[in-house]
């Protein structure tokens, strides 16, 4: 069971410490225990509960009326409130409630009614994006556990999953070709994922070989893909080898494809481009990339010979 003290209250829920105390002390709808030393901590269900009269509270609604409401109606007022208000700390709050909770089925009727409001790659961009952030805040800080974290990952992968699965292939030679992969070390699977359904949501060939890729399993894949363009992430820092040596490498064993890095390490270090080799910063550049490319459609020359 997890403890938490006021300051993990005070970042899960964006009360600060101090009113949590005020309505401790003026409305008794907080209790919390206490250490032989007179200290505050809480446990698992009073975080959920504090978590719940937040949301509510940034909502409008006074902390006096709240509490006077039981627990089941205060449950049942949150979740009525997550599925029509789609303001950006609402959903937050929302989504770190079902974390807290480990419950699947609250962050299912979250996710399916943002994607049904505003499409899945704005619920990516404007919901799940924001959340991750929040979420390696908190996990850096303590505020949460592994265990919590690796279950959102996981329904958060799913979602993407089924959103690529849902995309129409394209047909013959149309748009443009690319490989996709994570070198070894690297974790960002969803970031990769969401890479995956972006560029084949705006009609390119896409397949993804997977992580912990090396440069001779690349090679091979690319022989056989032919690939127009080849994107990667690389966040962590690589311990075989200098990145610059990396990348020249890369460079030079994939001459014919445009080589596209992204990732903390890459935006961040000093490294020379070889001849082909771009970078792409950040998400936003990287969606402006992907929108400005000229579709790869076969010439009528193409065309006739492949009939």
């Amino acid at each position: 069971m997890a403890v938490y003290s006021i300051k993990d209250l005070e970042k899960l829920s964006g009360i600060k410490a101090h009113t949590l105390r005020v309505w401790e002390q003026r409305y008794d709808i907080i209790h919390p225990h206490r250490t032989k030393t007179n200290i505050r901590y809480y446990l698992d269900d009073d975080l959920k509960f504090i978590l719940n009269i937040a949301l509510l509270n940034k909502n409008g609604i006074k902390i006096s009326k709240i509490a006077q409401m039981s627990r089941e109606e205060i449950a049942e007022k949150v979740a009525a409130i997550s599925e029509i208000n789609f303001e950006y700390g609402t959903q937050l709050d929302a989504l770190t409630i079902s974390m807290i909770e480990m419950d699947e089925y609250k962050f299912d009727r979250i996710i399916r009614t943002n994607i049904q409001q505003l499409g899945f790659e704005r619920t990516m961009l404007e919901i799940i994006y924001p959340f991750l952030d929040k979420l390696s805040v908190l996990w850096l800080t303590g505020s949460i556990n592994p265990v919590q974290e690796n279950f959102m990952s996981y329904l958060i992968r799913q979602k993407i999953v089924v959103a690529i699965d849902n995309e129409p292939l394209v047909n013959g030679k149309d748009g443009n070709r690319f490989l996709i992969y994570l070198p070894e070390g690297e974790k960002q699977e969803l970031s990769m994922l969401f890479m995956h359904y972006l560029l084949k949501s705006r009609g390119n060939h896409v397949i993804y070989v997977g992580q912990d890729i090396t440069l001779t399993d690349l090679k091979d894949a690319s022989n056989i893909y032919k690939p127009d363009y080849i994107f990667t992430m690389i966040t962590e820092t690589f311990s075989k080898e200098p990145l610059q040596q990396y990348i020249d490498r890369l460079a030079e064993n994939l001459p014919d494809s445009q080589l596209l890095l992204s990732g903390y390490q890459v935006v961040t270090q000093a490294v020379k481009l070889p001849q082909k080799v771009k970078v792409l910063g950040s998400l936003d550049q990287t969606m402006q990339f992907l929108d400005g490319l000229t579709p790869n459609v076969p010439s009528k020359k193409e065309k006739s010979t492949a009939k």
